[in-house]
């Protein structure tokens, strides 16, 4: 302190500086870690004492029980069938020769631009009881039960292709990496070639397999709108009854509990899947690496019965897209009979949209809370970076694992510990759903893009030019200036695609909306969520429709941003206008 003292009346200290670490501490305090420890101490302090009173009320409860055994049923479930999805996805586009593997690959890829609640959406009014698909399966079995999408199979349906896009991001790089070197040594050999696929290829990628298959596990073990949506009453797991019981006055500390209980089996998953990392990926023993040659599957009957599995697959992926997008231009007739005709097509839903106010209200309620979060976040990011990876002492170095902490969270226990520590103001609804200001939910949006957003940004840090900041110190140039004239300059592809991304991701965000939205400002997720409600009207049935389409185009625009170098074209664009 005396230290400080001195460096303050000599000048030496960045006021700025100091006053933004002041700032970013107390953001960790109030908001990342006072929380949940409130939260803990709610659940097992009563009068002072500890109690495990709660614990004792979910031993009791059926439900709660029910919910946490569904909930590692279907994430080990779906390690098994998410993996087999996601590596033929990858396989059928990468490795084999499969004829039209092009088009496969933009039709597996549609997870990245549609997911959460609208893909549920989407794939309940493909397969609910006035879907295309079980129309079909009627006239073959006019007896059959046309509300069969329902429970267990639901989900795990949805879940198995809605979970490959981790496979498409990670293990598609994994597989072009491969050295073609290793291969054709094996085939010199006589290996066969199933032999050089389960002893060469799959175990070359087992490092990234083992990733995608904690990030599986993790995503089926905290879903929520599969289950709330599909699920039907006979299988809930963990999310959707943490939902029910935060509704119920007496039940809340049930509600909190599963939450912690679902927080520490993330954290120790997450802890699982550091070391794996830790551990590394197999390399190539060759000095040079060949580029790999798609294999053409020898056995003719096998190469059928692949091509056949790789175009049902891309049916499945791509059947709820164009249900969405025809849909959305009919009227309201069409959408609650399920049967097109000529006289079916419309584009009143879409005027409605740019002429209802309260049709584009969600779209302007989800646009104002995505924009801000994602500004937001790029700036915690890039405060926490920079002192970070300039750290002078261990007080800055600490900012790193306090900033990661919601990497340890389900979305679930953020909201609860947001509610329970300042307690905004809050009512019990029909459907069981907490209410909250929005300055809560404003918060908690951008304590979930925190950790990703960081490392991101973390990494164009590390990545700068020493030098050229050395250049602007020597040159007189102050923190600030060099910052906003020499740093930002540099890294700013890389924030702007995270604020792309992250405003994107949050447009459709329910999983946490659902806790803390407020009736009066409801977000698209919440509103697309109502419209698959059997009570859900026409025209919002309708509206869900066009929500969807108009999501799915931005977020393929923001996938082209932040994957596909388009920030840079967009600029050579404007380049060209401004010469010309």
């Amino acid at each position: 302190m005396n230290e400080l003292i001195t460096k303050l009346k000599k000048g030496n200290v960045n006021i700025l500086g100091l006053l933004l670490k002041i700032i970013l501490i107390w953001f960790i305090v109030a908001f990342l870690i006072f929380p949940n420890i409130n939260l803990l101490l709610d659940v097992f302090i009563k009068d002072g004492h500890f109690s495990t009173e709660a614990v004792t009320k979910i031993m009791k409860s059926k439900r709660a029980i029910s919910s946490l055994q569904n909930s590692f049923i279907l994430a080990f479930a779906s390690i098994i069938t998410v993996n087999i999805a996601g590596i033929l996805t990858v396989l059928f586009t990468e490795y084999f020769d499969i004829k039209g593997a092009k088009i496969l690959s933009l039709g597996f890829m549609t997870t990245l631009i549609y997911s959460g609640v609208v893909l549920v959406t989407g794939y309940k009014f493909v397969y609910g009881k006035t879907g295309i698909v079980t129309k079909v399966l009627m006239n073959f079995f006019p007896n059959m039960n046309p509300e069969w999408f329902v429970g267990f199979g639901a989900v795990l349906f949805i879940m198995t292709f809605s979970g490959t896009s981790n496979h498409m991001m990670f293990l598609t790089n994994a597989v072009r990496s491969l050295d073609y070197h290793t291969i054709e040594a094996a085939k010199n050999m006589g290996a066969p070639q199933w032999m050089i696929l389960f002893k060469i290829v799959l175990p070359t990628m087992a490092p990234t397999i083992f990733a995608t298959t904690i990030l599986t596990f993790l995503a089926a073990l905290s879903t929520m709108s599969g289950p709330l949506i599909v699920g039907g009453p006979d299988f809930q797991t963990i999310n959707p009854m943490i939902k029910v019981f935060a509704g119920m006055q007496n039940s809340r500390e049930i509600a909190a509990l599963l939450a912690i209980i679902l927080g520490l089996a993330t954290s120790v998953l997450l802890i699982i899947m550091q070391k794996i990392e830790k551990k590394g990926n197999y390399i190539s023993v060759s000095k040079t690496k060949a580029k790999l040659v798609k294999q053409k599957i020898e056995n003719p009957v096998l190469n059928v019965v692949a091509h056949i599995i790789a175009y049902v697959m891309l049916i499945i992926y791509m059947l709820p897209i164009l249900n969405v997008l025809v849909f959305s231009f009919t009227d309201g007739i069409t959408i609650k009979t399920g049967e097109i005709t000529a006289n079916s097509f419309t584009l009143d839903n879409y005027k409605k949209l740019f002429q209802s106010p309260l049709a584009y209200k969600p779209y302007l309620v989800s646009v104002v809370y995505s924009l801000i979060a994602a500004l937001l976040v790029a700036l915690i990011a890039i405060a926490v970076a920079r002192i970070v990876t300039k750290a002078k002492n261990k007080l800055d170095t600490l900012l790193e694992p306090a900033i990661l902490i919601p990497w340890l969270l389900p979305s679930t226990m953020i909201a609860l510990g947001l509610m329970m520590t300042y307690d905004a103001p809050r009512a019990i609804l029909g459907n069981h759903v907490l209410i909250a200001t929005p300055t809560i939910m404003l918060i908690a949006y951008v304590i979930i893009k925190i950790p990703f957003s960081y490392r991101m940004v973390r990494a164009a840090f590390i990545g700068l030019d020493g030098n050229m900041e050395e250049a602007a110190k020597v040159m007189g140039a102050k923190p600030f200036y060099t910052m906003r004239k020499v740093i930002l300059p540099i890294i700013m592809p890389v924030v702007l695609a995270v604020i792309v991304l992250n405003f994107n991701s949050l447009l459709s965000e329910y999983d946490l909306s659902v806790f803390l939205y407020h009736p009066s400002y409801q977000p698209l997720g919440i509103v697309i969520k109502l419209a698959t409600d059997e009570t859900a009207t026409v025209d919002a049935q309708a509206m869900a429709f066009v929500y969807t389409v108009i999501l799915m185009i931005i977020s393929t625009f923001a996938l082209w941003l932040g994957h596909y170098d388009g920030l840079e074209k967009i600029k050579i664009l404007l380049k060209k206008i401004r010469k010309g």
